[in-house]
């Protein structure tokens, strides 16, 4: 019975030390190649990063304003195949690049109004026009004291056909779209020959959209046409005079900028009513 419990006994051993060794062994391997790693920073990337975030945001170049950076004492090496996949443009602000569109567009529409009063003054034919520009583009009014219109009729007279075929080449020319906006005075009667102030100035507005097509040449695929009745006056309907110049057709250049630079180019601000002189 001794004998078989001697053989039962684990034989005692004086290596286990050994293994709690390559542990802790094992255990130094991993911290010192996590250290070594951890020290081992591409400094071109790091630096093309640092500018790209600091341009980026406006800052300085300086990783941290009053830090103590392991690589702020060390020169900066950025290569050039890192400086070229980076941008280094600061974005413009979205308010900015509206005004920006917006002064292109108002400088543009400028130059096309300029030239249009200069084509009018060789034809003695100035004060048959008014232009301004506003959020849909350069207007350019036919006003009808000029005898553009008689009063309840659609026919262009002949001086307003003259004024049609003057304008007709420099409309021809520019790559924009018409919208072709007929009006009439502030009236509150049935015009003669109409059903509807409506009727009026959409026939009105069709009448020098034909001539522009047919006799000036501008392409139908850039005309459209839009009526208002006496809904937007040119000028205040309490003075005098104004019914004869409310009840016109404006030629709109439309402009084709986005609608938040429109909005910066002004607005047209019309209002009003009145009741003299015919529609």
């Amino acid at each position: 019975m001794a004998r078989n419990r001697r053989h039962e006994e684990e034989p005692e051993t004086h290596e286990r030390w050994l293994v709690t060794y390559a542990d802790m062994l094992t255990l130094l391997m991993v911290l010192f190649i996590v250290m070594f790693a951890m020290s081992q920073v591409d400094e071109a990337k790091f630096n093309a990063l640092r500018a790209g975030l600091a341009e980026g945001f406006g800052a300085s170049s300086s990783f941290m304003a009053g830090s103590d950076s392991f690589l702020q004492d060390q020169p900066e090496q950025t290569s050039p195949e890192v400086v070229a996949s980076m941008d280094f443009r600061a974005p413009t602000p979205p308010d900015q690049a509206v005004a920006d569109e917006a002064a292109r567009e108002g400088n543009r529409l400028e130059a096309i109004q300029k030239h249009v009063e200069e084509v009018l003054r060789r034809h003695g034919l100035s004060q048959d026009v008014r232009m301004n520009i506003d959020d849909r583009g350069l207007v350019i009014s036919l006003v009808s004291r000029h005898v553009v219109f008689q009063a309840d009729v659609a026919e262009l007279s002949p001086r307003g056909q003259h004024v049609v075929d003057v304008l007709a080449p420099v409309l021809r020319a520019i790559p924009d779209d018409l919208r072709i906006d007929g009006h009439t005075n502030q009236v509150q009667v049935r015009p003669k020959y109409y059903a509807t102030d409506w009727d009026l100035s959409a026939a009105r507005a069709v009448t020098v959209l034909r001539r522009l097509n047919e006799a000036g040449g501008v392409p139908a695929d850039r005309l459209s046409v839009a009526a208002f009745g006496h809904e937007m006056p040119l000028v205040d309907p309490d003075e005098p005079g104004s019914q004869q110049v409310n009840k016109r057709v404006d030629i709109v250049v439309l402009s084709p900028v986005s609608e938040e630079a429109r909005a910066l180019l002004g607005t047209s601000g019309r209002a009003g009513s009145g009741r003299e002189g015919g529609s």
